[in-house]
């Protein structure tokens, strides 16, 4: 009976796991395209300006990401990343704003139909009536997570393959400058003011003089899929944190639309947590308390390590470190278990 029951919420989903898959992996390909712009030919045009001005490329990322700028930064990473590097480009397409709201929707959206949904709609009194347990029906849901999950996970992994296949390795292209700054010496007008701008300077002869700098620019344009690979189980925990709490008002609620709303207010309110904690050193103690500072696909991605520290709660100073896996899924699993106990002892009312 739980078989034909995982089968039958499987084919109630099949349209929307599809159309899900489908976003995240385009999404992913798309952003690669993003990433093999900005490296191969963004960069190199002010990193090109920064060398003519003289001083440090470092300083163009510090000028554009320094305040309303620091939001943009926040969202994408922190200061951890460097945005001369393709891996670490990459890797925001694991953590971009749009992908956690997609994450969310699709842990929520279902949750909360799982069992208030059919509550809701009446359906839950007419299944109760077959000789099936309660803790099959928590089963069942438990069952079509352990099997949707690790399918949008790969759909981003699938992404980031088919973005390589579609656009290849990155190689950075010369700078396209203006034809009057192309000259030996001129004068650039920059709105009203005048500035001078020296010859152009040859960097390739400069990287070929270089061999320590050839390889550092081999490393910094190179793309190891394999490496995202590690991060799925990180992305698969955040789902499922989501949903075994959403299940949670699930099983003690009535009504979908208000489990939605309760479920959503939770999870925006968190992120919002975690976002202004990484900018407000008064709210960064809080961040501990929600799941997204447990997300942290990037670490793993650029070989950082599985675990958080609690940094935030000792002056910045590593406290100790908790593998983000263990806090993701436990939270899931917490919320299932505490679904089964609210959902095998609850009354379920007659349909309006």
């Amino acid at each position: 009976m739980t078989l034909t029951l995982i089968r039958k919420l499987l084919r109630d989903l099949r349209v929307a796991l599809v159309v899900v898959a489908i976003l995240l992996g385009a999404f992913q390909c798309l952003w690669y395209k993003v990433t093999e712009r900005i490296i191969a030919e963004l960069s190199p045009f002010f990193t090109m300006l920064a060398i003519r001005s003289g001083f440090r490329p470092q300083v163009i990322q510090d000028v554009l990401f320094a305040g309303p700028g620091k939001i943009v930064r926040t969202l994408v990473g922190g200061d951890q990343l460097n945005f001369d590097n393709v891996m670490d480009m990459l890797s925001i397409g694991y953590v971009h704003p749009l992908m956690q709201t997609i994450f969310c929707i699709w842990a929520v959206g279902r949750a909360a139909g799982a069992i208030a949904g059919e509550t809701d709609r009446g359906t839950m009194e007419l299944l109760l009536a077959q000789p099936v347990p309660r803790w099959r029906v928590i089963l069942a849901h438990l069952c079509v997570d352990l099997l949707t999950i690790p399918i949008l996970c790969l759909s981003l992994w699938a992404g980031n393959c088919l973005g390589y296949a579609l656009v290849g390795p990155v190689q950075v292209r010369p700078p396209k400058l203006p034809v009057e700054v192309q000259q030996s010496t001129q004068v650039v007008k920059f709105w009203d003011f005048q500035l001078s701008v020296p010859s152009p300077i040859d960097l390739s002869k400069l990287a070929r003089s270089d061999p320590a700098s050839e390889e550092r620019a081999r490393q910094r344009l190179e793309v190891r899929l394999l490496d995202f690979g590690r991060a799925l189980p990180v992305v698969g925990g955040l789902i499922f944190a989501v949903s075994g709490y959403t299940m949670w008002l699930s099983a003690a609620g009535r009504f979908r639309w208000r489990v939605l709303g309760i479920a959503v207010l939770i999870t925006l309110l968190q992120f919002l947590v975690n976002v202004i904690g990484q900018m407000w050193d008064v709210a960064a103690p809080l961040r501990p308390l929600t799941i997204f500072y447990y997300y942290q696909p990037q670490k793993v991605i650029l070989g950082q390590g599985w675990c958080v520290d609690f940094a935030v709660w000792n002056d910045g100073q590593p406290l100790v470190d908790v593998p983000m896996l263990l806090v993701l899924y436990s939270v899931g699993l917490v919320g299932y278990a505490m679904a089964l106990r609210t959902f095998t002892r609850r009354d379920i009312p007659a349909p309006l």
